[in-house]
């Protein structure tokens, strides 16, 4: 016997609620943090959320560091002058300050922590690849390789994409409390091969030129609830906000209506549920988490049984979960893997990357659900090739059956999930060599009593 009722999948298969909202969002053209796209789109959300039936519907704000793209342009000496100022060839990266250095140029190929150490950047312009290499054992974040140019004395920074397309990557560098230490842009793939060519063939300047405006703004959550009245609730998340490059589809449009549309599908089975579902869509993921970390320090940890998040799963239609060690979460999902015989990957590695962090490094279970992509770093998400004409609705019907299901489970009451000491969240994280790159990028959150207040860093 199945979880999910065979009329409610039938529902679930043939329904285009998550594609219509999609539409909606992405016609916004700008999602942006603090910008009117993103009161636009929680707008919608609300809507949704109203539509489908869903109860105590709310829109709670709270103040963030704004940040507003300007103009941005690399001006590169190599034999002769070569001028670098087009959408497709550099953006700047939210958070960054305004800013005009010139100086040397010099590539630290990935950007691992060997590579910063190999290399002299103090005064320099320096270049890092988006990519990590599949054998690193992690992903560096862009935020990591930033602060570790910033703090090794370098006056700008340059991230080049390893992806073809001409497409500059976008993702934020900014701190908590406003920009970061010094200007940043992406730049394409091909401007950065470009660029490599030219260091490795004698020395290269460069001018770096960045305007924008960093000033407070307002950004806000959207929430609802389903199921009965208890003690704690199962927590199902996303974000609603976008980089202002693109229109935002993956990243994350497919979390956020998938997020409504399993708000809609429990409440068709309401009266199986055992534990209230809270559908919570966040603002101001992209630039720092502010929307995750103000309503986790806003609300009783004990409150909530566990996180099931949603963000990069737009990539296909086979479920990809990351448990942070909470088994039960796995097993829940493990179980509808085996009920629906559908692929579920499932992995147990910590992920401090995305909406669920401020919770799970509390000690709170949480889950990150993704879906598989078919190659290394976001493909096309942080770039204007994030757009709907990527997606398939077939895919986001296939991930809604699988996640409403593990959701369900969750919810089970006889199914615990035991929290985690913050101890044992910081000792997994340090174990699986997160620590340094955090500690760069300003998003350590252990030492003192073990907490952070907010977010530094995109994730």
């Amino acid at each position: 016997m199945t979880t999910l009722h065979t009329n409610l999948v039938g529902d679930a298969y043939t329904s285009t609620h998550h594609w219509d909202l999609l539409c909606d969002l992405v016609d916004l053209d700008n999602r942006m943090a603090g910008q009117e796209g993103e009161v636009e789109g929680a707008e919608l959300v609300k809507d949704a959320f109203e539509t489908h039936g869903l109860r105590e519907v709310a829109i709670n704000e709270f103040g963030i560091p704004g940040w507003w793209r300007e103009s941005s342009s690399l001006t590169v000496e190599h034999d002769r002058t070569h001028e670098f100022d087009a959408q497709h060839e550099t953006v700047a990266l939210p958070g960054t300050p305004s800013g005009d250095v010139d100086a040397e140029l010099v590539d630290v190929g990935y950007g691992l922590p060997k590579d910063f150490e190999e290399a002299d950047v103090a005064g320099k312009l320096v270049m890092a690849s988006s990519m990590t290499p599949d054998d690193y054992g992690r992903w560096i974040h862009r935020a990591e390789k930033y602060g570790a140019a910033a703090r090794g004395g370098a006056v700008g920074f340059l991230f080049r994409n390893h992806l073809d397309g001409n497409l500059p990557p976008t993702g934020s560098i900014g701190k908590e409390d406003g920009p970061g230490d010094i200007p940043a842009v992406g730049v394409s793939k091909e401007v950065g091969d470009r660029l490599v060519r030219y260091c490795g063939s004698g020395e290269t300047t460069a001018r770096l030129t960045v305007n924008c405006r960093n000033e407070p703004a307002t950004s806000r959550n959207i929430e609802a609830v389903v199921g009965p009245d208890t003690d704690e609730e199962v927590l199902v998340t996303a974000h609603v906000d976008a980089h202002d490059v693109g229109e935002g589809a993956n990243d994350n449009g497919v979390g956020t209506v998938l997020v409504a549309e399993i708000g809609r599908l429990l409440v068709e089975m309401e009266d199986d549920l055992e534990t209230r579902v809270r559908c919570l869509v966040f603002g101001s993921e992209e630039v720092g988490l502010f929307g995750a970390y103000h309503w986790a320090e806003t609300h009783d940890m004990d409150a909530v049984k566990c996180i099931f998040n949603m963000d990069g799963a737009g990539y296909s239609r086979t479920a990809d979960v990351y448990t942070h060690g909470f088994d039960p979460m796995g097993e829940a999902f493990a179980e509808v893997r085996e009920e629906l015989d559908v692929p579920v990957e499932i992995h147990d590695k910590i992920r401090p990357h995305s909406d669920h962090w401020p919770f799970v490094q509390k000690g709170v279970a949480g889950m990150q659900g993704r879906s598989i992509a078919g190659e290394s770093g976001r493909g096309w998400g942080h770039t204007h090739g994030d757009t709907l004409d990527k997606l398939d609705v077939r895919d986001l019907r296939d991930l809604a059956v699988v996640f409403t299901a593990g959701v369900y489970k969750l919810a089970e009451a006889d199914r615990e999930i035991p929290h985690k000491s913050v101890a044992e969240i910081r000792d997994a994280t340090v174990e699986q060599g997160f620590e340094p790159g955090m500690r760069n990028s300003g998003t350590w959150p252990f030492d003192g009593e073990g907490q952070t207040t907010a977010a530094e860093a995109d994730r």
